[in-house]
């Protein structure tokens, strides 16, 4: 760390034409009387939550072992990253069953409990209100939404309409998110990385819109347009931030590259298939460069807080890639054929590979005195345990990160049966030092993550 009398802002930005480029927490952003003391520049914790549908392979899921967490087959590729993850088994989310009288809706209600620990209002009649709950991620997202460019990141693989009726009387927002400002309004998720990707890194008081659309046609990147500010901060900063600030600014670059290849490729003819451009033709490329998008959004502290949707209820896409050309709804309904099962496990092990590249990337990525995923809690589960019989216990839940020194990992805890999946949602949320009284149907805090 260099020790000089002044500081970088934390909040320092490249503006170029249209654009506005965020930097990650570089030590020059240290107070020089902090340095003094040589303390690092002091993290901040993010939240992340993941959801993939329709339930899970649950013999091919669960430890074998409780405590020292030995790994499944479908948590395998979570290995290189043991070491910071916490398994969870046992909790419910109640308000995710039927009612009487209410019909079918599982898939609908199971999703839009997921993070609000709440009963999704079926439509009736001429009623067609939208009533769950407010989702976790946005009670952090109002306390830190002063804090960061962006309160919150919502993000999708896969599209869904906010309006009309899809499952048996229900909304189709139930399964178009899983983030909820309050118990009416859905969060949109963005489902394409060029938008995304503006969204993060346009500047918002940009007066040439079309100048800027015009580089990008010349497929060229934003950071070309901010090339002097980058010369001038470098020669600012000591040899670590260098070499620091040049990491983050590749993989900036590389992630605007894979966009302008993806719109590149939407315009070939493509069988019956139609996808808006920016998003690439196959799934686990798609899948990375959001997840990075994700990534980069955290690194810059553009937000703190950032919700997955993997899937939606009820998804029909095939994952031939992997062998498995069914649609994924259908194969969930396993009816326990060893030979259905075998392929859900499949597809639950190809999204946990995705994830586990994710997490990787996040513990490669330096951020104060640790890495991105020592300051971080991501969420990772289903609405459903046993999908064959869309039952929301025994819920599949794992948390990655450190929690900014809040969370131990290497450990499989079993809790007792029925546990209030938002217990675990409210505990959370007092780690990121925002304590809430109460979140859907919670009964209070997780005894085994509030004594780490």
């Amino acid at each position: 760390m260099v020790i000089t009398k002044k500081s970088l802002s934390r909040r320092t930005m490249l503006r170029g034409l249209g654009a506005s480029i965020a930097l990650p927490l570089l030590d020059g952003m240290v107070p020089a009387f902090a340095a003094i003391r040589n303390t690092a520049a002091r993290p901040v914790k993010r939240l992340g939550a993941i959801y993939v549908p329709n339930g899970m392979s649950m013999a091919r899921w669960l430890p074998p072992t409780e405590g020292h967490l030995e790994m499944s087959e479908v948590l395998t590729p979570l290995t290189p990253v043991k070491d910071q993850l916490l398994v969870l088994s046992g909790m419910a989310n109640k308000e995710a069953k039927q009612r009487l009288d209410e019909g079918d809706g599982d898939h609908s209600r199971c999703q839009a409990a997921y993070l609000t620990g709440a009963h999704a209002v079926k439509a009736s009649g001429t009623n067609s209100t939208l009533e769950v709950g407010v989702s976790m991620d946005q009670l952090a997202a109002r306390e830190l939404r002063e804090d960061t460019q962006l309160a919150s990141l919502e993000l999708s693989l896969e599209a869904n309409e906010l309006v009309g009726q899809c499952e048996d009387g229900y909304g189709c927002a139930y399964s178009a998110t899983i983030a909820w400002r309050d118990a009416n309004t859905p969060m949109p998720m963005q489902t394409n990385p060029r938008a995304v990707f503006e969204h993060l890194f346009g500047a918002v008081d940009s007066t040439e819109p079309a100048a800027r659309a015009r580089a990008l046609r010349r497929d060229k990147s934003i950071l070309d347009s901010v090339n002097a500010e980058i010369s001038d901060l470098q020669r600012q900063l000591g040899r670590g931030d260098r070499s620091k600030l040049a990491g983050y600014l590749d993989s900036v670059r590389d992630i605007e590259r894979r966009i302008q290849i993806a719109e590149s490729q939407s315009d070939r003819a493509l069988p019956e298939v139609e996808q808006p451009a920016g998003i690439p033709g196959d799934f686990e490329e798609y899948a990375d460069l959001m997840f990075d998008l994700m990534l980069v959004a955290f690194q810059a502290d553009l937000t703190r807080v950032s919700t997955f949707l993997v899937g939606r209820e009820k998804s029909v896409r095939t994952y031939p890639e992997i062998g498995v050309a069914e649609p994924h709804h259908p194969v969930s309904h396993h009816r326990f054929r060893e030979e259905q099962l075998v392929k859900l496990a499949k597809i639950n092990t190809f999204h946990m590979s995705i994830f586990g590249r994710f997490l990787e990337k996040m513990r490669a990525t330096t951020d104060g005195d640790g890495t991105l995923l020592d300051q971080s809690m991501v969420v990772y589960g289903a609405g459903m345990g046993n999908s064959n019989a869309h039952d929301p216990l025994d819920l599949p839940m794992v948390v990655a990160g450190g929690g900014g020194g809040t969370l131990k990992g290497n450990r499989h805890v079993r809790l007792p049966e029925g546990t209030p999946l938002a217990n675990m949602h409210l505990t959370l949320l007092e780690k990121m030092g925002m304590p809430a009284e109460r979140l859907g149907d919670s009964t209070g805090e997780l005894p085994i993550l509030s004594g780490v």
